[in-house]
C-alpha cells in the first residue's frame, strides 16, 4: 500500500517532468529544491547527469544504478548521488520518493 504523503504537499506546484509515469510536487529555494515524486511501476528512467541529489524512498521499490552500481532500495532507503554522476533508475512497484537537488532550478513548475 502507498504511503500518502500529506494533503498540503498535494497542494504544491506541480512538477514539470519530461516522463510518463511520473509526477511530483515542488518545493522550491534559492539553494535547491525538493521534489516529491510518485513513480508508477515499470517507468525507467534513462541514464542522466546533473548537479548533486539526495532522496530517500517513502513507499514502494526500485532499482537505482549510480555510477555502475546497482541496488534496490525500498521504504527507508536513501541515496546520494555526486555532482554529475550519471544515474538512472527502474521502478519495480509504484514508488513514493523525496528527492532533494542542489540545484534551485532543477525542474520548472508545470504551465
Amino acid at each position: 500500500m502507498q504511503t500518502p504523503f500529506s494533503p498540503f504537499i498535494a497542494s504544491l506546484p506541480e512538477a514539470d517532468i519530461p516522463f510518463d509515469g511520473v509526477s511530483g510536487r515542488l518545493l522550491a529555494a534559492p539553494q535547491g529544491q525538493v521534489v516529491f515524486f510518485d513513480l508508477a511501476a515499470g517507468l525507467r528512467i534513462p541514464p542522466h547527469s546533473h548537479g548533486a541529489q539526495w532522496g530517500v524512498v517513502v513507499s514502494g521499490l526500485l532499482r537505482l544504478t549510480i555510477d555502475g552500481r546497482t541496488a534496490e532500495l525500498r521504504a527507508g532507503d536513501s541515496y546520494h548521488i555526486d555532482d554529475g554522476e550519471v544515474h538512472e533508475a527502474l521502478v519495480l512497484e509504484d514508488a513514493r520518493v523525496v528527492d532533494v537537488f542542489s540545484e534551485p532550478d532543477r525542474y520548472r513548475v508545470k504551465a
